[in-house]
């Protein structure tokens, strides 16, 4: 895993962004074109916003597959991952093929069927963050390491659920969905390569468990670790907790 702490979210997105682009131009170069995985929610609103603006992506050929989506929730809401995708990613640039999670229809049917398409070929690239519970897309606490379905049906837990309230996307608890389909552990860690952005104080207790804790469900993202090409960008807040060995400023 390689780690790297900017002063402030403002550098870390364009940092994570140069990264980000440099791989996907790589992937186009070598094999015509990309797949990428992309992750949503506040903690990716520098990163996107860089990478959208980045120079010479042909993003013509890039293919996006979509982390994860609420249960019940029309594309149309503000909190809808499928709308901030369109908002923030897919619109902005164009890309032509898009796969998306419809959870307002039948989640296991679009479950199944982006299933599918995910694994037709492999994917270069999976942008990703880490949650205050430590989840990894919407896998909670305790996750399933071991199973291979490309996306699950789960239940949100209540740090999950507060957490977006946190961040803006809903009123109060009670109105944020309690299911939702999610990208599984194992097929996250079978992309090539892995971004992962993670800004702010309130997820250093997270990064930390993550970062140096024991590989466990328990912190979802530590399965990070199990992969061969990761890259954690972090502020000095996400990194607060990390040993100073490890927090060194890029």
């Amino acid at each position: 895993m390689n780690i790297h702490v900017y002063e402030n979210k403002t550098l870390l997105g364009p940092a994570a962004a140069e990264h980000a682009a440099l791989a996907i131009r790589s992937a186009i170069r070598d094999r015509g074109k990309t797949r990428i995985i992309a992750a949503t929610g506040a903690s990716q609103f520098e990163f996107l916003n860089a990478l959208t603006a980045a120079p010479d992506i042909d993003w013509r050929r890039v293919e996006l597959f979509h982390l994860d989506e609420y249960i019940g929730l029309p594309a149309s809401h503000p909190a809808s991952f499928r709308k901030y995708l369109l908002d923030r990613l897919i619109r902005p640039t164009a890309i032509p093929t898009c796969h998306l999670l419809d959870g307002n229809a039948d989640p296991h049917e679009a479950a199944r069927s982006v299933g599918e398409e995910l694994n037709r070929a492999p994917v270069d690239i999976a942008f990703v963050g880490i949650g205050e519970n430590g989840h990894l897309a919407f896998n909670d606490p305790p996750a399933d390491f071991e199973t291979e379905t490309p996306f699950l049906i789960v239940e949100l837990d209540e740090a999950c659920r507060r957490q977006q309230v946190g961040e803006g996307w809903f009123a109060d608890v009670s109105e944020v969905p309690r299911q939702a389909i999610t990208m599984s552990i194992r097929q996250i860690l079978k992309a090539k390569e892995i971004i992962a952005a993670v800004p702010d104080a309130r997820k250093a207790a997270a990064v930390k468990a993550c970062c140096e804790g024991q590989i466990t469900p328990l912190a979802p993202a530590s399965a990070l670790r199990m992969h061969r090409n990761v890259s954690v960008f972090l502020d000095v807040q996400s990194a607060a907790l990390l040993s100073p060995g490890t927090r060194v400023l890029a």
